[in-house]
């Protein structure tokens, strides 16, 4: 609920100062941005009297978004590729980040701040993923056994899709708002982690139709500091009643030291009562290099 109610307080802010609505034309082309990113850290001891712990981590990642108008539309696509790893002390390496999402975007281009619009979005990772304590609670379809690492997904498992035909809002000021009708599929291809997803063990692909809306928004705080928000909500007509929505609820904030060298801060936030009960969180602070590629 603070989710919801913080994200309709930055909704209103940012729509209460919004400027010029954001207007791109067919004779601009292309406005593309494509960034790749290396961060990591290292901390090593060899005899070091005050103790200490040996860690590694490092996490590449590639942000892109591309639009364009063609004809009476307005196309934009974004692109999301992100993996970590992390070793600490004797520990063998493991995952500490993975998302791969893209997303497209075609609405009609035009003045007005409400227009149609259609969408898609895939979203999965690139490599398996292992809860190292889990409870046989969390898991009643598998296998626990104390003391061992259990595998929670592998790489495109899941594999979630998701499209939505409506409107979209863009009252300008880096805010964007869609609101719809959508269909989710939900893809797993691993008969023993379906359930774990929500999918009964004959059920490779699990369909959900209902109301989706997000509402996203990017926009400089201060001099070289962008704040890049996203909330995201899936009501399915077969939850209404009966469970809340899926949301997910990303935070970021970028902090540009100079061209090359940045500092980011993200969290995220998502529940989907198909997977568990509780809400689920991940925070990342990095500090790398970057290179524009576009």
């Amino acid at each position: 609920m603070r989710i919801v109610t913080l994200a309709v307080v930055l909704a209103v802010f940012v729509t209460a100062q919004a400027q010029e609505a954001d207007t791109l034309r067919a004779a601009d082309g292309w406005r593309s941005s494509l960034v790749a990113s290396l961060a990591g850290n290292q901390a090593a001891f060899s005899n070091w009297q005050e103790g200490g712990v040996s860690a590694l981590a490092a996490t590449a990642e590639v942000d892109g978004q591309f639009d364009r108008v063609v004809g009476s539309v307005l196309t934009t696509q974004e692109l999301r590729l992100a993996l970590g790893v992390l070793r600490q002390d004797t520990l063998a390496l493991r995952k500490a980040l993975d998302v791969a999402r893209y997303a497209v975007t075609a609405e009609l281009a035009s003045d007005r701040p409400i227009r149609p619009a259609v969408s898609a979005t895939v979203r999965s990772q690139f490599a398996p993923g292992y809860d190292y304590a889990p409870a046989a609670a969390d898991y009643p379809s598998l296998s626990v056994v104390p003391g061992q690492a259990l595998k929670v997904s592998d790489a495109l498992a899941p594999l979630v899709f998701a499209q939505t035909v409506g409107l979209a809002y863009r009252p300008g000021n880096g805010l964007v708002g869609r609101l719809g009708l959508g269909l989710k599929e939900t893809v797993v291809a691993i008969e023993r982690l379906r359930p774990v997803y929500g999918n009964a063990l004959d059920e490779a692909v699990r369909v959900e139709a209902g109301v989706d809306a997000e509402l996203a928004l990017e926009r400089p705080l201060a001099e070289n500091v962008t704040l890049r928000s996203r909330l995201a909500a899936f009501q399915g007509f077969s939850q209404i009643g009966a469970e809340a929505p899926d949301v997910v609820f990303e935070n970021g904030l970028v902090l540009k030291v100079n061209d090359v060298l940045n500092v980011r801060i993200e969290g995220t936030a998502l529940y989907d009562a198909d997977v568990s009960a509780d809400v689920q969180l991940r925070e990342v602070l990095s500090v790398g290099v970057s290179l524009g590629l576009l």
